[in-house]
């Protein structure tokens, strides 16, 4: 399916919404940089692609996209996207929409950028998922594989339910199948924070991924892509 196909209607239900605040364009400034690695998604929150932003300056910029997962041939009218960025150093997110345009080598223009608001929300995309997992501990008494179940998955992190009792700090391999036909991804993780769901439910534990470098990224990514796409066809 294409972008524009994605898009059908989008221009009237986007004026069915509330205006958003006039933004403020000083401090928008200082919250947009060149480099700041973002997520591209429809008004109804679909995931389209990652990228780069790049060369922000007076409501335009491009965008660099990394994963293949989209395809943009025969794409050629503008259409109007959410774009998610993270600050790296004020350590929050910055929620921003603009018009989008392809260009050559899987790159787009973006116009009329403007920041939406600002928030203390995830970094990244997350797929809300409940598949079979394995947390395996390298090292000590407990060394070896524990059960689990993988809730949710972004490519910075995941959250993962388990009888094990892990600490904050606690690091482990995280191997798990997210779809059939691809093989079992395996992602180093330490774990964040501790959720207690009450009496009789099992504990949660959200986890970063540690020592990814940008061809780890690409492939989670893939994986997050093809198994949104499976999701919404209503397959696995």
């Amino acid at each position: 399916m294409g972008l524009f196909d994605l898009f059908r209607g989008l221009v009237q239900e986007k004026a069915e919404e509330p205006e958003l605040p006039a933004p403020r364009q000083e401090e928008d400034e200082l919250e947009i940089y060149s480099g700041m690695r973002v997520e591209v998604t429809t008004f109804d929150g679909q995931l389209l692609f990652v990228a780069k932003l790049i060369g922000p300056r007076e409501g335009r910029a491009q965008l660099h996209q990394y994963s293949e997962s989209f395809s943009h041939q025969g794409e050629e009218e503008p259409v109007r996207v959410r774009i998610r960025g993270y600050h790296d150093h004020a350590r929050k997110a910055v929620y921003m929409e603009g018009t989008i345009s392809v260009l050559p080598e899987r790159k787009w223009q973006v116009e009329e950028l403007v920041v939406a608001r600002i928030g203390n929300d995830r970094a990244f995309f997350r797929l809300d998922t409940n598949v079979d997992a394995t947390a395996t501990i390298m090292g000590g008494r407990n060394a070896g594989e524990k059960a689990c179940k993988l809730l949710n998955i972004s490519v910075g992190g995941a959250c993962i339910a388990s009888a094990y009792p892990f600490q904050e700090g606690d690091k482990f391999l995280l191997k798990v199948k997210l779809l059939e036909d691809r093989d079992t991804s395996v992602m180093y993780c330490q774990v964040l924070r501790i959720i207690n769901r009450g009496e009789n439910k099992p504990t949660e534990f959200g986890c970063r991924f540690l020592e990814l470098n940008e061809s780890d990224e690409a492939k989670i990514t893939q994986n997050i892509f093809a198994a949104q796409r499976q999701q919404r066809s209503g397959t696995r």
